[in-house]
């Protein structure tokens, strides 16, 4: 696989076919979580947990005001919850986890 070409982006999920498919379906989502002026706080993780196990797949917008840049908050919001960031693209965030009942993007584990 190849690697990301900018240090910053190191943090993102392998390119491959399940990143380019995470990519095309987070295309129509609209941000379910928001990073605002105090970063990646434990009640932001919270959130992301939940919208996750619901979703599999959600939008984290992170807001200007934000103390640590979009890369920063993006690798934090990925190894606090547990999940695969797909995309930085601006400000969003597209961040991954895989259900364990009903995966959507992946084949059941058996």
């Amino acid at each position: 696989m190849p690697a990301a070409r900018s240090p910053r982006k190191r943090f993102l999920m392998p390119s491959g076919a399940l990143r380019r498919a995470l990519r095309a379906a987070g295309h129509r989502l609209r941000p379910a979580v928001q990073v605002g002026k105090d970063g990646v706080t434990d009640a932001v993780v919270r959130q992301l947990d939940e919208a996750l196990r619901a979703h599999e797949l959600v939008k984290v917008k992170v807001g200007s005001e934000a103390p640590e840049d979009r890369f920063e908050s993006a690798e934090r919001l990925g190894q606090r919850a547990g999940a695969g960031i797909a995309q930085v693209l601006g400000r969003t965030v597209l961040v991954y986890r895989r259900h364990p009942e009903r995966p959507r993007f992946e084949p059941p584990s058996r």
